[in-house]
């Protein structure tokens, strides 16, 4: 591993509020350096103080002139550390620095056509001289006065779609429109060329060296104690077991509790991966039979969720207790999460929003947390399981809710309905993975409906069950698209789970984006 400290070139965002933000801080990992989310409050000394290579002003959805619009510390671009700004940010540069802002003739929002006048300067280096980008914006710069700013690209509507700064002291480039968005074809090279070009960055964000560098971390704080991680077969708390592994061997025990609610084969898989591939000293539990006397004659969504975690804490606490030495509880805490809370901004780790799985086990058991992976996207989090040799049956697993099948069978849960849904969906995974979509989708999943309708089977009428399939695409989980798997896939699944699960008769699709629908059924 190279000298260098992973985060020592760090390139902060400041917030202001834009959809985009954290598309921003990934598009700057993605390009090799390591960016956080920070507010717009932070004062120049103490961004200062990160010592950041470069400095990313968002866009957001105010007008600079608005009444409590967002500002920022003017002395910020006294540093002489380079800035972008994107949309709202270079709006709100312009103004600091002298020019006019004004509301645009045409609100300029979608696909625009960039006409760039200095190619080979900075933050436009190789890139063609007219160029697709995003635009989203009803504000523009109309003067540049004498702020000591050049127009470096425009659109048609757009005089001053791209500046920089002509002050020797001042490291400024500002683009009206979106580079973090796909849609703008050349984004990644511009933000290359501005971590590159521009803040002259090495690149240190790799994720081998964030695995030494977790590692080494999780020695240090952890010393010769014990940690506990409760495993749940996906992929996040997977990948921190497989990371404190590699830091501490056998002072991580990992628990995992059949709740009788898995998918099929599940306790399989992942105790051949933690007992047989890994070596883990893993602790299964299986108290299916609790669980399943707690829910029987549930009907309700919310009051099954809340006796499931009412019993998972009882389990695990049982568990925990037979493992001496244990003074830390591992959780799988990821950057979303942090930021979700509230306190991506400030750096601020406290009141984090807690795993569902482990609800508020740390305070009540007297646990330190230990969150390994608390700066990681999701996407970050599989590449660092690929690292560390994760099975890619794992590291590329769907989510799959805490409370599991009780809010896939939906009405009251017995065997004879979880044994419906589990093989249902065994068919329906199976299909999506022989078809090359699973990797193409976000989540897939099958639901048994509180409803029979009739059928035809042979020459004679049936009355039986009816299971619903979902699948969905989506970036973050907070919106989502019903995917448009091909007929024929879908034909062979219905087909597949009628001959095959008993008690079924008939198969539905749902095509409910989210929202207004959300991606479970319960």
């Amino acid at each position: 591993m190279s000298s260098h400290h992973i985060h020592d070139e760090t390139v902060p965002v400041l917030d202001f509020g834009s959809q985009t933000a954290q598309l921003i801080c990934r598009r700057v990992r993605d390009a090799g350096v390591h960016s956080i989310l920070v507010a717009p409050t932070i004062t120049a000394d103490e961004l200062k103080a990160m010592n950041p290579k470069g400095i990313i002003l968002s866009g957001g959805p105010s007008s600079v002139d608005d009444d409590g619009a967002p500002t920022m510390d003017p002395e910020i671009f006294e540093l002489g550390i380079p800035i972008l700004g994107i949309c709202y940010g270079m709006q709100l540069s312009c103004k600091l620095l002298g020019a006019t802002v004004t509301k645009a003739d045409h609100r300029e929002f979608g696909r625009a056509m960039l006409s760039i006048n200095q190619t080979n300067s900075g933050a436009f280096t190789s890139i063609p001289e007219s160029t697709q980008v995003w635009m989203s914006h009803g504000d523009q710069i109309s003067d540049l006065g004498n702020a000591q700013l050049e127009a470096i690209a425009s659109t048609e509507t757009c005089p001053n779609a791209a500046v920089r700064s002509t002050n020797p002291d001042h490291n400024f480039v500002g683009v009206q429109f979106h580079p973090e968005v796909t849609h703008t074809l050349h984004g990644p090279d511009i933000f290359r060329n501005f971590l590159y070009e521009i803040c002259h960055c090495s690149g240190l964000w790799k994720m081998a060296d964030f695995a030494e560098e977790a590692a080494k971390q999780i020695r240090e704080q952890v010393g010769d104690k014990r940690v506990i991680c409760g495993l749940s077969g996906g992929v996040d708390s997977s990948v921190v077991a497989a990371l404190i592994h590699k830091a501490i061997g056998d002072q991580l025990t990992c628990v995992f509790v059949d709740n009788g609610l898995l998918r099929k084969k599940e306790r399989d898989l992942v105790e051949h991966t933690f007992k047989d591939h890994f070596n883990i000293d893993l602790r299964v539990v299986d108290a299916s039979k609790e669980f399943l006397d707690d829910l029987a004659g549930v009907e309700d969504p919310q009051k099954k969720r809340k006796l499931i975690g009412h019993r998972f804490i009882e389990v695990f606490k049982e568990a925990a207790h037979d493992i001496e030495d244990a003074d830390f509880l591992a959780q799988g805490t990821l950057y979303p999460d942090v930021i979700e809370s509230g306190h991506g901004h400030s750096g601020n780790s406290a009141n984090i929003k807690l795993h569902h799985n482990v609800g508020g086990l740390p305070e009540e058991l007297g646990f330190d947390l230990l969150e390994p992976v608390r700066e990681l996207f999701k996407d970050e989090v599989r590449a660092l399981g690929t690292v560390l040799g994760v099975p890619d049956a794992i590291v590329w697993r769907h989510p799959f809710p805490g409370p599991g099948l009780a809010v896939r069978v939906l009405g009251d849960i017995t065997e004879d309905k979880l044994d419906i849904v589990r093989n249902a969906d065994e068919i329906l995974l199976e299909e999506i993975v022989a078809a090359g979509l699973y990797r193409k989708t976000s989540q897939v999943f099958a639901v048994l409906l509180p409803i029979q309708s009739v059928g035809v089977m042979g020459d004679g009428r049936t009355y039986e069950r009816v299971i619903a399939l979902r699948a969905v695409e989506t970036q973050d989980f907070m919106t989502a698209d019903w995917a448009r798997i091909p007929f024929d896939v879908l034909a062979r699944i219905s087909t597949r789970i009628i001959n095959e699960v008993r008690g079924v008769n008939r198969v539905v699709y749902d095509i409910s984006s989210k929202p207004p629908a959300t991606i479970e059924w319960e």
